[in-house]
């Protein structure tokens, strides 16, 4: 598909896919979408109950919610294995032009090194930080490759653009998935994408959502 680079409200640069008429984040501002819901709703969260924490990001895309978890593990007293999965990668062409790297102060190599090394290898960041890379297809991915997870970032396309993400089957292999007291964590509060969710197992918190973005966002409870 033709992507398009744009720019949202805070600066930060997403990708527009024409032909779904849908961004990779939020046009309200990328860089501010992922530190609220996926950093302080999602990791953050979680840090305050553990020391170690497997993530698994549903929709690495740009790699965006990884450098911002990358810069929120400055902070904190935690360690992180974080797993990824996309069926879609974007291009080098494109990743060039981004620029999460220089609002979020961090080093471009670690973009890069996310971005360039190959899938299914395990690569050590720095003392903090680990990644996994999985190019392939959620519907028919393994769960049995990864750890018990403690934290989903679900970053999926909207549930109109890729319904198939957002299946009650799919809420329950990661359900089975997860550690107690694991979060999930998404944008969408649609309603039936929250019954789903509770149908398979979860407890569901809608919290606010991002200044000058959606009102409300989800966070998922295994409980």
């Amino acid at each position: 598909m033709k992507r398009k680079i744009v720019t949202t409200t805070d600066g930060s640069h997403s990708i527009y896919l024409e032909e779904m008429d849908e961004h990779y984040h939020s046009k309200h501002g990328a860089i501010e979408e992922s530190e609220h819901i996926f950093i302080k709703h999602g990791l953050v969260k979680k840090a305050e109950s553990a020391s170690a924490i497997n993530i698994f990001e549903v929709g690495l895309g740009t790699g965006l919610n990884f450098l911002t978890t990358y810069k929120a593990l400055l902070n904190l007293n935690v360690k992180v294995a974080y797993h990824a999965i996309e069926a879609f990668p974007v291009g080098q062409e494109e990743l060039d032009v981004l620029n999460f790297h220089d609002l979020l102060g961090i080093d471009k190599k670690v973009a890069a090194l996310l971005h360039q090394s190959p899938d299914l290898k395990t690569v050590e960041v720095n003392a903090k930080l680990r990644f996994r890379k999985y190019y392939s297809d959620l519907t028919a991915f393994d769960f049995e490759q990864l750890p018990p997870l403690d934290v989903v970032y679900f970053d999926s396309f909207a549930p109109e653009k890729q319904p198939e993400m957002w299946t009650e089957d799919v809420f329950s292999k990661i359900f089975a998935a997860m550690n107690a007291e694991g979060i999930l964590v998404t944008y969408c509060v649609k309603g039936e994408i929250r019954r789903r969710l509770q149908k398979v197992g979860f407890t569901i918190e809608k919290l606010k959502g991002p200044e000058g973005g959606k009102r409300e966002m989800c966070r998922a409870w295994k409980r």
